[in-house]
């Protein structure tokens, strides 16, 4: 059994001030080292559907293998990932297989969808999925940075040159997204790994925190409530509700504490020389 400390975790979901029910998913698992956050979409409340579809497969599989004392922090050569992170992209594809049938077997979920964003930490990595326009940032000592890259037609018009930052802040395009999961037979996820320092705390978001609070708020909301991440939590939906609350709001914090990371050996070594 691992003797780690678990990772310090908060989580909090609200519908905003528009929307009349709550179509994001949530799970987050301190002691496991695992968090997933969808966003459903679809009509009536199909998109509910879809992320809870999301969130308790990915969940119960990678709880599953995580409990299974099974050397997920081994690289694999072919790929250049960890087993965790290849586990975390099995997981996304079964999801994705058990929203799309749902989908085609159940006429009122036709069309439905969800995006994702899902983090595992083992040993001193993390592994990062992604599909569609939920975010996972990262607050390294001062430095707040976003480690995913949307798959949104608004992020393709800034990667083109069509629309500068500030021109996409009031762009009309916010929330077509063009990848969700669910929506196709297969549907493949952004996956990526960075080395984990201590005290480091990683914000996974909906569209619906970040189109209603900008990324400076956001960083100075959490650096200042480092050591109270239920009060960080709380804060951040209220001023998204605040500034409208125009779509549901989800948002999960965690803090990596110094006894979660391995104490040494070569293994650490090793992976310390990684990128970051």
């Amino acid at each position: 059994m691992s003797t780690r400390a678990p990772l310090d975790v908060a989580s909090l979901s609200h519908p905003g001030m528009v929307r009349t029910h709550n179509e994001d998913s949530v799970f987050v698992d301190g002691e496991a080292g695992l968090a997933v956050l969808a966003d459903g979409m679809g009509g009536y409340s199909a998109g509910e559907v879809a992320s809870g579809i999301a969130v308790n497969v990915i969940s119960t599989g990678m709880l599953a293998e995580l409990e299974s004392g099974r050397e997920l922090s081994r690289v694999d050569v072919g790929s250049g990932l960890t087993h965790a992170a290849l586990l975390l992209q099995q997981q996304i594809a079964l999801a994705n297989k058990g929203i799309y049938e749902a989908a085609q077997a159940r006429p009122e979920c036709a069309g439905m969808g969800t995006t994702l964003v899902a983090t595992v930490f083992v040993q001193n990595r993390v592994s990062i999925g992604h599909i569609g326009d939920s975010r996972c940032y990262r607050l390294r000592v001062d430095r707040f940075e976003q480690l995913t890259h949307d798959h949104s037609l608004l992020q393709e018009q800034i990667d083109s040159g069509m629309l500068t930052q500030e021109q996409a802040k009031y762009s009309l395009n916010k929330n077509l997204v063009t990848r969700a999961l669910g929506i196709e037979a297969v549907v493949p996820p952004d996956i990526a790994e960075y080395r984990v320092e201590a005290e480091d705390i990683y914000l996974l978001c909906s569209d619906g925190l970040t189109d209603m609070v900008d990324a400076e708020a956001v960083r100075e909301i959490i650096a200042s409530k480092r050591s109270d991440l239920a009060e960080a939590a709380a804060e951040l939906i209220d001023v998204a509700n605040q500034n409208g609350g125009r779509d549901n709001i989800s948002v999960v914090l965690v803090r990596v504490p110094e006894d979660f990371l391995p104490t040494g050996g070569w293994l650490q070594r090793w992976m310390a020389k990684k990128p970051t």
